[in-house]
């Protein structure tokens, strides 16, 4: 699998088609912007001594921060560039393990669901299974997303 996509319009989307994200180190940036943002300074996310008594050992990021790191990654890759019209949401998430400062997330996207829809000629729907790892496999993200994907007659 390449790195590199081509955005991609409602016709390009086959079930079972496959992407691969680059990776990204988490940064304490990363949990300082998402604080600052959402207005969550929990200290399980902010306080290194509280976190150190926790069952984490340290700080973990924020789940909400775990989510947006995937959604950036799907569009990182390029393949909705230009052609979603919308996320919908998601069907399920779930975050089985933390993501720690220095952590290296990457992602695999599956499409899993194409379907056309009868109240719109421009667009369709897409679901996207995504399962994103830390560096040593240990999976900390999946769930599938939906996404308003615009087909090559709705430019």
């Amino acid at each position: 699998m390449a790195y590199s996509y081509e955005p991609h319009y409602f016709e390009d989307f086959v079930e079972g088609k496959e992407f691969e994200s680059v990776g990204r180190t988490v940064t304490e940036a990363d949990f300082m912007m998402h604080s600052a943002l959402s207005g969550d300074w929990t200290e399980l996310h902010t306080n290194s001594e509280y976190a150190e008594d926790t069952q984490y050992g340290q700080r973990i990021a924020h789940g909400p921060m775990t989510f947006v790191q995937s959604t950036g990654f799907v569009y990182r890759s390029g393949i909705v560039e230009r052609t979603a019209l919308a996320f919908l949401g998601m069907n399920y998430m779930n975050l089985p393990n933390p993501v720690f400062i220095g952590d290296t997330l990457s992602q695999t996207m599956v499409v899993t669901e194409q379907k056309e829809l009868s109240s719109r000629d421009d667009a369709g729907l897409v679901v996207i299974e995504v399962e994103m790892t830390k560096q040593d496999g240990t999976l900390v993200l999946e769930g599938d997303m939906k996404f308003l994907i615009k087909t090559r007659n709705g430019e």
